[in-house]
């Protein structure tokens, strides 16, 4: 991933980007003290996420020429203690997250995530500009639309480790990165996939995803294990016959018959013109 962090204050970068290392350890972390360098680096690299510290950084005049540069690339903007309508007024530029500084810095970093998935993050405080009749309607539409996916709660509770795993696994780190951000062994990884798999009834990684986060939707029903199709067999149950041809045992097969057997000659037996007579 590819991330630019803007902020005068270099220190106040390195933080942020410590954050973003959080989301990926391994990402490509661009930074730039004013809107000028910020914007030039935009025309010159594709990044994955803006994060702007919004403490000393310029006017949201600036903002919103910055929002329009990084279009469609996702921003979000880290405020001070704000009022609702400032807050709006950074949607209106085109920001998709307002996060406020005084944010724990694990929430901080969910916000970041939900901002580079794609989705927006509204501090609680601009909750309040929504009417309640629009508050109402829009709960209502966003129960319809949760409504029409099929639901499936995992079958087993995951320990602490393993729902750990499966947030890596939902950003797509592989097993050695998820093993080197903990500080265990890649096979232990594998074990700890390998319980998950078999707790959620999941056949791969995405359908563990899946059915982890409750939005199995019809098109991922065929990434569900079958649990009828692999039945673990029973002590004194015959198991299923596999169809294939039985191999016979012997390399050549044996006459059917023993009938006519002393017309046939031995394989040590030389033939009649060559055989000496005593």
């Amino acid at each position: 991933m590819r991330f630019l962090v803007l902020n005068s204050d270099a220190e106040r970068r390195d933080g942020l980007k410590a954050l973003l290392r959080q989301i990926d350890r391994h990402a490509s972390i661009n930074d730039a003290p004013d809107s000028f360098q910020a914007r030039r680096l935009l025309r010159t690299q594709r990044f994955d996420l803006v994060a702007i510290d919004w403490l000393d950084v310029g006017r949201l005049s600036e903002l919103q020429a910055l929002c329009s540069a990084c279009s469609p690339t996702p921003a979000a903007v880290l405020i001070d203690e704000s009022t609702p309508e400032g807050i709006q007024r950074f949607f209106n530029y085109g920001v998709a997250g307002v996060i406020p500084h005084s944010t724990r810095p694990h929430l901080i970093v969910r916000a970041l995530e939900m901002v580079l998935l794609g989705g927006h993050y509204i501090p609680p405080i601009a909750l309040s500009l929504l009417p309640s009749a629009a508050a109402a309607r829009h709960d209502t539409h966003f129960q319809t639309l949760a409504g029409s996916l099929p639901r499936r709660p995992p079958s087993g509770l995951l320990s602490p480790r393993q729902a750990q795993i499966m947030r890596f696994v939902h950003m797509g780190s592989t097993n050695k990165m998820i093993a080197r951000t903990l500080g265990i062994s890649e096979g232990t990884v594998k074990i700890h996939l390998a319980s998950i798999f078999q707790q959620l009834g999941a056949a791969n990684r995405a359908a563990a995803v899946a059915i982890y986060n409750g939005w199995l939707s019809p098109h991922l029903e065929v990434l569900l294990a079958n649990r009828d199709r692999a039945r673990k067999p029973a002590i004194g149950e015959r198991g299923p016959v596999p169809l294939r041809t039985q191999r016979n045992e012997r390399a050549y097969p044996l006459p059917g018959t023993n009938t006519g057997t002393q017309d046939l000659p031995l394989a040590a037996e030389p033939p009649a013109r060559f055989r000496r007579e005593r």
